[in-house]
């Protein structure tokens, strides 16, 4: 005969600090888990008690851990406890001692749910950090997605090739935005030293995150404050200033931030409005092409500072009083998505998916469309990983 399936035991409330942290045995036996670990204060059995009934005792050997006990059924119990870390992983580990198997929420959604693309959107959206990014993936929880497979296979099955490849096309255009929906776009701010880079973090973050300092070269390490630009994540890293240098440290610094650059998203390089313009910017500008150009401090240009000609077009800030700071937030998150997707379009938000996308592209431009069906028909279960 076939051994049963243990029960299983999953956190379902967050890490961290808090009130109470709750737990769910769920399964076959759960009931009879829970009961082996458990005394209750009135020295009843918890299989006594009515479904329902929220009944406190302790966990555990001698003396125990507090806890509140609730059976939903006979095959759900719900273990509430102190958060923080300590009592939920004891309470987990005597569990898996008796013969309970741990799993994580993710887990347990993914098995839940018989959609595994609304699952996959499920467990992304617990990392949403703003409205608009949960919003999306929304839409993707409600099927946008899965609309849209669904509509590219019709198209291969009416060997509508070229109709496949543009629904697809049409898809791909949105990953950049999707892949974004949870993990942050990753800004670099660059520049010489001490032109503000650090004060305009400051401003555009809304508290202070980063070291300002008058003396040129202060900020040695990478410093990151993380916030949203018209509804998109953002992390804002602040480098050392881009100069030539002798000195050690500095030049570690200077390495530092060219690496940063390396793996940015985007680039903002800004430079001192009040200061003459050089051949070195010049040579920076064209290092970083695509980046967004900020010239700042422009108090200073309007007490009778320079400015100047030759410099190239960018947003004139002044970190310091907050003039042109709600103009540079609409230039980069317009820089992030020019085109935001319109509400409830189908938007791939996992690599593994895009990644299926285009494997289904080239099937398709080898002649394989039956390849490409079967790709599509997988779809769902590229979820697992990033």
């Amino acid at each position: 005969m076939p051994h049963p399936t243990p029960p299983i035991v999953v956190q379902l409330t967050p890490p961290g600090r808090g009130a109470v942290a709750t737990l769910l045995v769920e399964g076959v036996g759960a009931v009879a888990a829970v009961q082996a670990l458990f005394r209750a204060a009135g020295a009843r059995l918890l299989g006594e008690f009515p479904a329902g009934r929220l009944v406190f005792g302790r966990f555990g050997s001698d003396p125990g851990e507090e806890v509140v006990v609730r059976v939903r059924s006979g095959e759900a119990v719900e273990v509430h406890c102190h958060a923080g870390q300590a009592a939920p992983a004891m309470v987990r580990g005597l569990l898996v001692e008796e013969g309970c198997r741990g799993v994580t929420w993710q887990e347990r959604t993914a098995a839940a749910e018989t959609d595994p693309l609304r699952a996959a959107a499920l467990i992304a959206l617990a990392d949403a950090r703003t409205e608009r990014t949960a919003a999306i993936l929304l839409d993707q929880y409600y099927g946008a997605l899965r609309r849209a497979i669904r509509a590219i296979r019709q198209s291969i099955e009416r060997q509508d090739t070229a109709a496949a490849k543009g629904e697809i096309d049409t898809l791909l255009a949105r990953a950049d935005v999707g892949l974004h929906l949870v993990q942050p776009w990753r800004i670099v701010v660059a520049g010489p030293p001490n032109v503000g880079k650090s004060s305009l973090i400051n401003a555009l973050v809304g508290y202070p995150r980063a070291i300002v300092d008058a003396r040129a070269g202060t900020t040695r390490d990478v410093v990151s404050a993380s916030t949203a630009m018209d509804g998109w994540p953002v992390e804002l890293s602040d480098t050392a200033g881009l100069r030539r240098t002798d000195e050690p440290l500095e030049q570690a610094g200077v390495e530092l931030a060219r690496q940063k650059l390396l793996a940015a998203d985007r680039v903002i390089l800004v430079f001192d409005a009040s200061r003459p313009w050089t051949r070195d910017e010049d040579a920076l500008v064209a290092e970083w092409p695509s980046a967004v150009i900020v010239h700042n401090k422009i108090d200073l240009v309007s007490s009778g500072g320079v400015l100047g000609s030759g410099r190239p077009a960018g947003t004139a800030t002044s970190a310091l009083v907050g003039d042109g700071i709600e103009s540079l937030l609409g230039r980069i998150a317009g820089r992030l998505v020019p085109e935001p997707p319109p509400q409830g379009v189908a938007v791939p938000f996992l690599a593994t998916q895009c990644h299926c996308l285009r494997e289904v592209v080239l099937a398709l431009v080898r002649g394989n469309p039956s390849v490409g069906a079967e790709l599509l028909d997988r779809f769902g279960g590229y979820m697992a990983t990033q």
